[in-house]
């Protein structure tokens, strides 16, 4: 008997073979090809060589100890000491949350688990104290005990369902325990000059609430009822015909002069709620934009085997939609993460304000750039990251493929 031919993975087709190009031969092409292209090289070449030369001249004499001696300013901001231990217990939590998702799911999780430990093994090496190494090292393994825990629970049938649960309840636990429960939990005063936490708790909160919102809106816009069509098309193109700053002046100054006295939301809980409005507005958009690329034969195909419209919309149409617009929602997530340092024009003292009140010291006079390279680090980790996921999410659905 002939034995059967093993189907080649790519079918009938042969793979494209691959060019290697020499060294020399790919700078003649790209940047030496002709006698304009090799000016632009050698005088972007001497610029960009110049730049860093007169950069890594300035870190080398830079008061770099500004950061470590304010860390705590800038991380927490005015936070008491003695209850620092809340975020601490908040981010291992947290750290738990996605070791357990790592150990039960893989893929993804698993990366972002083992990067978590990876990450805080490598911040405990940094010169901190050795109480500070210790809370640092905890994040380790609170990942890796909840790997071992999503691991080896997996296996039970109810399993995912306590996931989603310990998930949804992640961020109001954390905002209570952060912020105090009265009677319960003293509440910790002075809010508005948190630093950093202020940015993460504003995109957290911002990401959770807008997405939702973003949905419900981008529905309505192309809801058969005129009234909801209108009520949800006006909201939209009013919000993105205002700039943010205006909408925080007046969610900060008007809107505490239009409600009762007895019915007046904090500050930051303002800017917060007036951010997430703002988010949820573009927010719609990108998921109208993906709503409107699914092609009208998956709405019959739908309704063809007896789904209803909610049916249709939330298993059929709605995951085929976000799937498209992953890059723009996760854009918009960025640029919400960013916009956060808009609170500080309204007397809530993010990273990037409090590290003024820094310079405002006369030991620290002359480190505003040090600073703002710090600053700058920082968001740049946060976004890089999250841009990283979206790519790791767009390449595990397959976004973009055939």
């Amino acid at each position: 008997m002939m034995e059967e031919k093993k189907a080649h993975p790519y079918g009938n087709e042969l793979p494209p073979p691959i060019e290697r190009i020499p060294v020399l031969r790919w700078l003649k092409q790209n940047l030496f090809s002709s006698w304009f292209n090799a000016i632009l090289t050698v005088v972007f070449t001497v610029l960009i060589v110049g730049l860093v030369l007169s950069f890594g001249k300035w870190a080398l004499g830079a008061r770099w100890e500004v950061i470590p001696a304010n860390l705590k300013l800038l991380l927490v901001g005015t936070y008491p000491v003695e209850s620092v231990w809340r975020i601490w217990t908040t981010l291992y939590f947290l750290s738990f949350l996605v070791g357990s998702a790592g150990g039960s799911h893989g893929g993804l999780m698993r990366h972002i688990s083992m990067t978590v430990a990876l990450v805080s093994v490598v911040l405990a090496i940094i010169p901190f104290s050795w109480e500070t190494r210790g809370w640092i090292i905890g994040l380790a393994g609170s990942s890796g005990i909840g790997f071992l825990f999503g691991h080896f629970a997996k296996r039970f049938r109810r399993y995912k369902h306590l996931e989603i649960s310990l998930w949804v309840l992640s961020l109001p636990v954390t905002i209570m325990l952060i912020n105090g429960i009265p009677g319960l939990l003293p509440v910790v005063p002075g809010r508005n000059s948190w630093g950093l936490m202020l940015n993460v708790i504003g995109a957290v909160v911002g990401i959770a609430l807008s997405f939702p919102v973003g949905i419900l809106l981008a529905l309505g816009r192309r809801s058969e009822l005129p009234a909801i069509r209108f009520v949800c098309t006006t909201y939209i193109e009013v919000i993105r015909g205002v700039p943010l700053i205006t909408l925080l002046f007046m969610a900060s100054i008007m809107l505490q002069l239009l409600l009762p006295s007895n019915v007046r939301p904090d500050l930051l809980i303002r800017a917060m709620m007036t951010i997430t409005a703002f988010e949820a507005a573009y927010m719609a958009e990108n998921v109208r934009g993906g709503l409107q690329a699914i092609p009208k034969g998956q709405y019959e195909a739908a309704s063809a085997v007896g789904l209803n419209k909610l049916l249709t919309t939330t298993l059929i149409i709605m995951p085929q939609a976000l799937r498209l617009v992953i890059p723009a929602i996760v854009g918009q997530f960025i640029s919400l993460f960013m916009d956060t340092t808009l609170f500080g024009f309204i007397a809530i003292l993010e990273l990037l304000h409090i590290s003024r009140s820094i310079m405002g010291n006369i030991q620290w006079r002359g480190t505003i750039f040090e600073l703002y390279v710090f600053i700058g680090v920082v968001f740049w980790i946060a976004c890089y990251s999250m841009s990283y996921i979206s790519r790791r999410i767009e390449k595990s659905l397959g976004v973009g493929e055939r």
